[in-house]
């Protein structure tokens, strides 16, 4: 199943529950990014069109488990004037594998209109080395995507680098694109400290902040999008990254950070 198949599964679901395909695994869990685009679309729907969301708060409790059902539900915390606090929860057999606490938030007049910084300097797609899927090493759900190397290193290389990412798009038509293709697309790239490690090991992402720029500008349905990712502090098997996403025309669409959890 494709990413938007998945969505629209959950969508039509009548008891809020969905089963992730193996296709769409990460060692022994699901896909992060994935689980997270899931569970923001079940708040999406709730928080209402005249609301988008401003940020996400993730933090990954648990592996879900691919093959299994998962269930999601969402609650509106308190609703505002303009914004509207939500807070989402994934259970796989009764135990919560992840929880959202979102903004969602209508625009207001402001004197404050300050232009995002532009975005860095990089090669084409087609100049960057591909990011390949190879069975049994990568991830099971990288084949759901196309990836080109533009900053830093490939993982486990011994890189001295403090950044890691390039450009990004899904393999697949995934038709009208939103925030939680976004999601799907920005979590794709490995946590930015495993280049710095000389021989693998395991790395998840513990909590995730994500902020989206409203309005999100018009994505096409195979569109590259840039990531850029840049190691704030590491230390004790946890690493700081701050990250934003950039489309092919200089544009800003979202601001991410992540700790991550490193087993090596």
């Amino acid at each position: 199943m494709t990413f938007a198949q998945l969505l629209s599964a959950l969508e039509s679901s009548t008891d809020n529950t969905v089963v992730i395909p193996t296709d769409w695994a990460q060692g022994r869990a699901s896909y992060g990014g994935l689980v997270a685009a899931l569970l923001y679309d079940a708040m999406r729907r709730m928080a209402g069109a005249d609301r988008p969301v401003r940020s996400l708060a993730i933090t990954f409790v648990g592996p879900a488990q691919p093959g299994e059902p998962l269930h999601v539900d969402s609650q509106v915390l308190r609703q505002g004037k303009a914004v509207s606090q939500m807070l989402g929860m994934a259970k796989q057999q009764g135990e919560v594998v992840c929880v959202i606490q979102g903004s969602f938030g209508a625009g207001r007049t402001s004197q404050v209109d300050i232009a995002a910084l532009p975005a860095p300097s990089v090669k084409a797609p087609d100049d960057c080395p591909a990011m390949p899927y190879i069975k049994d090493i990568t991830p099971e759900f990288i084949k759901h995507f196309d990836m080109r190397l533009g900053f830093g290193s490939f993982p486990f290389t011994n890189s001295q680098s403090r950044e890691h990412g390039g450009w990004m798009r899904f393999k697949t038509d995934e038709g009208e694109i939103h925030e939680a293709h976004l999601l799907g697309l920005v979590d794709v790239w490995p946590p930015a400290v495993l280049p710095l490690l000389k021989q693998r090991a395991p790395a998840s992402s513990l909590t995730w902040t994500i902020e989206f720029v409203q309005p999100v500008p018009d994505l096409g349905n195979t569109e590259w999008l840039l990531y850029k990712a840049d190691i704030e502090h590491a230390r004790d098997g946890y690493g700081h990254t701050a990250a934003m996403i950039w489309r092919a025309d200089g544009t800003l669409v979202a601001i991410s950070r992540q700790t991550i959890a490193v087993f090596g």
